[in-house]
């Protein structure tokens, strides 16, 4: 087996489990905000709060994302939310990331965006909807 054919076979299960494994964290990350669960020492934020509303987009963003569901569009806006993020919560204390604590604001930004543009992968419901619409359609009628 070439190591071509290898990747080829694995790049879209592991870039599903990547996704899975993102959502799942990005979601834990709004619901300590939202719900206070995983506990905090801040509590939850009012939900019609600046901190509230971004914990509401990480909750629905992060299950979307572990669901596989709407990821390009969902990783575009999530990506844009950390990269506000940063520059909102963390630039001010100095411009690089190990400096101002902003490490995972930077990553989140830049596996959304990558997600954005590779799609779900495997495991997803996007691709599994992609293949029984595929199904259903009737071919187009050919005309001369």
């Amino acid at each position: 087996m070439s190591i071509d054919s290898f990747t080829s076979t694995w790049t879209p299960k592991v870039l599903g489990v990547l996704r899975i494994i993102t959502g799942f964290l990005f979601t834990a990350h709004g619901t300590q905000k939202v719900l206070n669960f995983p506990a905090s020492d801040h509590g939850a934020a009012e939900l019609f709060s600046f901190i509230g509303f971004a914990g509401a987009l990480e909750v629905v963003g992060g299950m979307l994302i572990l669901l596989g569901l709407f990821t390009r569009v969902t990783a575009f806006v999530l990506s844009g939310m950390m990269a506000v993020a940063y520059f909102m919560a963390h630039a001010l204390s100095g411009f690089l990331p190990i400096v101002n604590k902003g490490e995972l604001a930077v990553i989140y930004s830049f596996l959304f965006l990558y997600f954005s543009f590779a799609g779900g992968g495997a495991f997803s419901l996007d691709g599994l909807l992609s293949r029984r619409r595929d199904i259903t359609e009737p071919a187009p009628a050919i005309s001369y």
